[in-house]
């Protein structure tokens, strides 16, 4: 076989290929070094032949060197130049020079363009410390930010963004939606959030906290890639030597124990299905509970914190639930213990105890041991009455339906009857094969179209005490909220019509449908991607508040009921909150505020919701208006 020889022009030509591989830096060496030869070769002709701008005076070596310099950079220079001998000389230069500096000027403005290119891909790395990340780019990343914004309020504040999306088409989104920024920061990295050298970008080392959210996939496991994401975290070989702290979301209940093998008790999860199913579940006995769980998540008014008062040390809890005539305790938090939230009456604070609170702003907390007053003769204390067995109505499916159910058997009185309707065959053998795991209640599946008015008619809705309305999984999200939208509206007709007043909990994929439909209805809406967001950017800010939502949206334990004012206080009598909170915890309940059920106040304060009323303030309860306690079942 022969081989082609290689000439010494083969391998100069390879040599200055591989230096020109060096990039911009590489050419404008070459070009200088190139100007340079030019210039010297020029100049040394020049005194060597003793040219000069007239015969009378020749250049010196400098003098000829400065002057094909100055040629090179500036054409126009010659204009002056006297003498054939040194026009054509200086010519030369020039003609050099214009191949150089245009050349120069080219590699440059390539240079400012790649880096422009670079800079829009969002490639730096950002270089920031105490800074929040978000991974991967989900739809409802948007309510995370804005609620990441309002808990930040007036101080500044940076929050990273990496998702595998353009960096100028994340950008444009995040400022079509929620607008400026203000005091908080939103920077925006393109990559992928399981490859160690994108999460480089991002500092994760000098972060406050991460947030993995569930990306939006067309196609895949979306659990898949957070815990992919996870690995990415835990195992990177330069990761920073103490725990990050780590919020995760998944969907699917299932993946939580293989989660837990690769987070080592590093990470928060927030498991999406198992969330939305609790709070469907008790929301659907409880109408205007979906109004308090979202305010309570919310950094809109007040929220759930932790907060340490050592002026109550020794005191017991009862002393404390009238400490404070702006917010509202509702549990302790034992030092290195988790909070329990509604405890025995007589249960002694810690010195390094904490307080479970629900307040505006944690900074503004005093404690003031001054004895209230209330009123002894308004106070009401009725027996609490075990509920009777009754009805529920499950209207469409997706593949929370089957947790929404298991979440109902520990709510509802035995022998109670729910009955699931829908247009998937799959979801009659889900609801058989689910029935021999449930113990209060058999339930029984129809096949039918939800938006069929005739359907609705025939299964007379008006004999349930509580409607769940599902969105559809088998279609697009907004045809899906249109479908509940039909059946919503065919609820309220019947019930307008019958006079019966049934509990309907809808669930809505976008929060821009539920405006529509919401107005003036005293119904519930459980916007699941929402009330995610809301949790996640809770525990990104307080870790510890997990323990208190865990027993909150726990069907075994302390949670939030709405009940009737009149089994607390005299209807139609002037009371202070004082009086309220002191005949709640006569029953060992917590008094967290009270729900109106009227037209004005219910579309200007939240569906009739007020949580944390100033305790001073005088109320007169009617026979419609609610008491909101945190109580044991």
């Amino acid at each position: 076989m022969n081989m082609r020889k290689v000439s010494w022009q083969d391998r100069l030509r390879y040599k200055f290929d591989n230096t020109l591989s060096g990039g911009s830096a590489a050419v404008i060496v070459w070009l200088a070094a190139l100007s340079a030869a030019v210039i010297l070769t020029i100049s040394f002709l020049v005194w060597l032949g003793q040219i000069g701008p007239s015969d009378e005076e020749p250049m010196t070596l400098s003098e000829a060197i400065w002057a094909s310099l100055m040629r090179t950079l500036d054409p126009g220079t010659m204009g002056g130049d006297t003498g054939w001998r040194f026009r054509f000389a200086m010519l030369a230069v020039t003609l050099g020079g214009i191949f150089v500096i245009s050349t120069f000027i080219g590699v440059i403005t390539n240079s400012i363009d790649n880096k422009l290119d670079e800079l829009r891909k969002g490639r730096s790395r950002v270089v920031e410390s105490g800074h929040l990340v978000l991974l991967n780019w989900s739809e409802h990343i948007f309510t995370v930010l804005h609620e990441l914004k309002l808990a930040a309020g007036a101080r500044p504040d940076c929050v990273v963004i990496l998702g595998n999306k353009d960096k100028v088409e994340m950008e444009d989104s995040i400022r079509e939606r929620l607008g400026a920024g203000g005091r908080t920061r939103i920077v925006c990295r393109s990559g992928d959030a399981i490859e160690h050298t994108d999460l480089d970008i991002v500092s994760l080392d000098s972060a406050r906290a991460i947030i993995v959210l569930s990306p939006d996939l067309a196609d895949g496991d979306r659990d898949a890639q957070v815990l992919k994401t996870l690995l990415a975290i835990v195992n990177n070989p330069l990761r920073r030597h103490g725990s990050y702290h780590i919020v995760a979301e998944l969907r699917d209940p299932r993946h939580v124990d293989v989660a837990r093998l690769i987070s080592h008790d590093e990470v928060t999860f927030v498991v999406a299905g198992d969330l939305v199913a609790r709070i469907i579940a008790q929301t659907s006995r409880q109408a205007g509970l979906a109004a308090v769980y979202t305010e309570l998540l919310s950094y809109e008014g007040s929220e759930i914190y932790l907060t340490d008062q050592p002026e109550l040390a020794g005191k017991t809890f009862s002393d404390a639930l009238f400490a404070f005539a702006g917010a509202t305790v509702i549990g302790v938090a034992a030092h290195n213990g988790r909070p329990r939230l509604n405890p025995p009456l007589d249960t002694v604070i810690g010195q390094h105890d904490r307080l479970v609170v629900i307040a505006p702003e944690p900074e503004s907390l005093r404690a003031d041991l001054t004895t209230p007053s209330f009123d002894e003769a308004a106070i009401v204390v009725q027996p609490v009455t075990a509920p009777a067995p009754d009805r529920t109505l499950v209207l469409g499916w997706n593949w929370r339906v089957p947790s929404i159910l298991e979440q109902l058997d520990a709510y509802v009185t035995p022998g109670s009857e729910v009955v699931v309707v829908a247009d998937i065959e799959a979801a009659g053998a889900a609801v058989a094969l689910l029935a021999a795991r449930l113990q209060r209640f058999v339930p029984r599946f129809q096949f039918g179209n939800t938006t069929d008015r005739r359907l609705l008619d025939e299964l007379q809705v008006e004999s349930y005490q509580h409607v769940v309305l599902m969105c559809y999984d088998n279609v697009p999200p907004q045809e899906a909220d249109a479908r509940t939208m039909v059946t919503l509206l065919h609820l309220r007709d019947i019930a307008s019509r019958c006079g019966h007043a049934f509990s309907i909990v809808s669930e809505m994929l976008d929060v821009r449908n539920r405006r529509l439909v919401e107005i003036a209805q005293p119904d519930d809406f459980i916007v699941s991607d929402q009330l995610v967001s809301l949790v996640l950017a809770q525990l990104a800010e307080v870790k510890e508040l997990n323990d208190v939502f865990a027993e909150l949206f726990d069907a075994q334990g302390v949670e939030i009921y709405i009940k009737p004012a009149g089994e607390y206080v005299r209807l139609g009598v002037p009371v202070s909150f004082y009086t309220v909170v002191e005949a709640a915890r006569r029953r060992g309940e917590t008094a967290i505020g009270f729900r109106r059920i009227e037209g004005e106040a219910y579309a200007r304060n939240n569906q009739g919701i007020v949580l944390n009323p100033h305790k001073s303030a005088t109320l007169t309860f009617g026979e419609r208006d609610r008491i909101i306690v945190v109580a044991e079942d």
